[in-house]
């Protein structure tokens, strides 16, 4: 496997904060890989020092460059969305896709154009007529027209109503990927994008929790919902997490085989989501 991302021992404190704990990391060609962790896990300063915005301790190789310094070179093959990121609310479409034509050697202008005649931003509007999923469209038209090797996705759709959410994504995935880039995204709507993922990181309190692809994780984990009379033969199996739903004993399993589970209710594959939770609470826990 080739690696787009490879990171040993990544660390970065913000005073006494541990942001980055010696993080270990490989992210191989064509994956769309999602970065999941609450709030103030470490994610955005993961892609910070992945993007070359911040120092860090550690190794890092992305697209076999150190960010540190070659992010100029890097920066060709790649691009990035946040929902953070801001345009001048004076400037207009057009003008937006002038300066990235006359600062990024591969954008392809015509195709940004292409993507945008099929939304209602129009090329004389100014950004600040634009609503939020609107102005997302022309980041994704940007993206869209650069033959980037790794896409860096924060949050890109957050606030956004669901209509726009899935032609986000959609459109991702019918247009953008072609199952030699790379895609790593972060995002609290975790239901939303599990079927496009082939990777999973989770992330917390500046640790990676977990990593595998969404391929292992279903033939690894695997999640039984019981009576509560059948609770104890339950617990006799080792479950690595336990919760309540109605009133049920729901236990989630990693390495057992489906066939001892059956007896207690029907095995299932557990949810990214119902995963990250059983995860994030047992290091709680």
């Amino acid at each position: 496997m080739t690696s787009v991302i490879s990171a040993r021992k990544l660390s970065k404190r913000y005073g006494s904060t541990q942001a980055l704990d010696n993080v270990d990391l490989e992210i191989g060609t064509g994956r769309i890989v999602g970065l999941i962790g609450p709030n103030g896990a470490g994610k955005t300063t993961a892609l910070k020092a992945i993007l070359g915005l911040t120092p860090f301790r550690g190794s890092l190789q992305v697209l076999g460059r150190d960010p540190r310094r070659e992010r100029h070179a890097l920066m060709s093959e790649t691009c990035f969305i946040t929902d953070t990121a801001v345009m001048p609310r004076w400037i207009r479409v057009r003008q937006v896709l002038d300066y990235v034509a006359g600062v990024h050697p591969k954008f392809d202008r015509s195709r940004a154009e292409a993507f945008l005649g099929e939304t209602e931003v129009r090329p004389e509007a100014k950004v600040k007529s634009l609503s939020k999923g609107m102005i997302t469209q022309l980041h994704l038209a940007l993206v869209m027209a650069v033959d980037a090797r790794l896409l860096v996705l924060d949050e890109p759709t957050l606030g956004l109503d669901i209509i726009y959410r899935k032609q986000f994504y959609t459109t991702l995935l019918g247009d953008y990927y072609d199952g030699e880039r790379t895609i790593l995204l972060t995002t609290h709507q975790v239901e939303e994008v599990e079927h496009i993922l082939t990777d999973l990181v989770f992330i917390n309190r500046g640790r990676v929790v977990l990593n595998e692809t969404v391929e292992a994780m279903a033939d690894k984990y695997v999640e039984v919902v019981t009576r509560p009379d059948q609770a104890a033969a339950a617990r006799e199996l080792h479950p690595v997490f336990e919760r309540q739903m109605f009133g049920r004993p729901v236990f989630l399993f990693s390495g057992v085989e489906r066939e001892r589970l059956a007896p207690l209710g029907e095995p299932r594959t557990p949810s990214i989501a119902d995963l990250f939770f059983a995860t994030v609470k047992g290091e709680a826990a």
